[in-house]
């Protein structure tokens, strides 16, 4: 059981990567279009749609034109679904003061998840499987250690190492 869930979370983690890397920027600008330019409404639906990827991941040819129109056609999808609630029921606007309204900076938030990402890909491949296994997955320390095929000890230490490192990065960024 060990091997196959460790060769699964192999495999899933190489999608999200061949996902994001190759994909993630083309689905963006198809997607910007379709929803007339609403940036925070096209990064949901980016989102979505690498979501149903990843949880379809067993069913999904991983020919990267394939992968292209199946990432394509989810997103057309998801943005007409969208489009149909949107006019089903009017849009909520806040009443408030223009002078006084001010947008949310998001920048902040942005660097810190590229540098957090950064920091990932540099980790161990052991490092990598803890994190995915607790963080991504939401397994306890015990059930990681019972994938992975570790001690509970070893799954703690490798946990704490990383988010160490991770938290360093942070630092040093600031």
């Amino acid at each position: 059981m060990g091997n196959l869930a460790r060769a699964s979370g192999a495999q899933d983690e190489e999608l999200l990567t061949l996902l994001y890397g190759q994909f993630q920027r083309m689905l963006f600008s198809q997607v910007l279009c379709l929803t007339n330019y609403d940036r925070q409404w096209t990064e949901d639906v980016v989102q979505e749609t690498l979501i149903r990827a990843w949880q379809n991941s067993d069913n999904l040819v991983r020919e990267p034109g394939m992968l292209r129109g199946w990432l394509s056609t989810v997103a057309r999808r998801i943005v007409i679904d969208g489009w149909r609630s949107r006019q089903a029921r009017p849009q909520e606007v806040e009443l408030t003061r223009p002078d006084i309204a001010e947008s949310p900076d998001d920048t902040e938030q942005t660097l810190s998840v590229m540098v957090i990402t950064d920091v990932i890909r540099q980790l161990s491949d052991e490092h990598r499987q803890a994190i995915y296994e607790t963080y991504v997955l939401g397994r306890t320390v015990k059930e990681a250690a019972l994938v992975l095929g570790v001690p509970e000890g070893t799954v703690k230490s490798r946990l704490y190492k990383a988010m160490h490192t991770i938290r360093r990065a942070l630092q040093d960024r600031s």
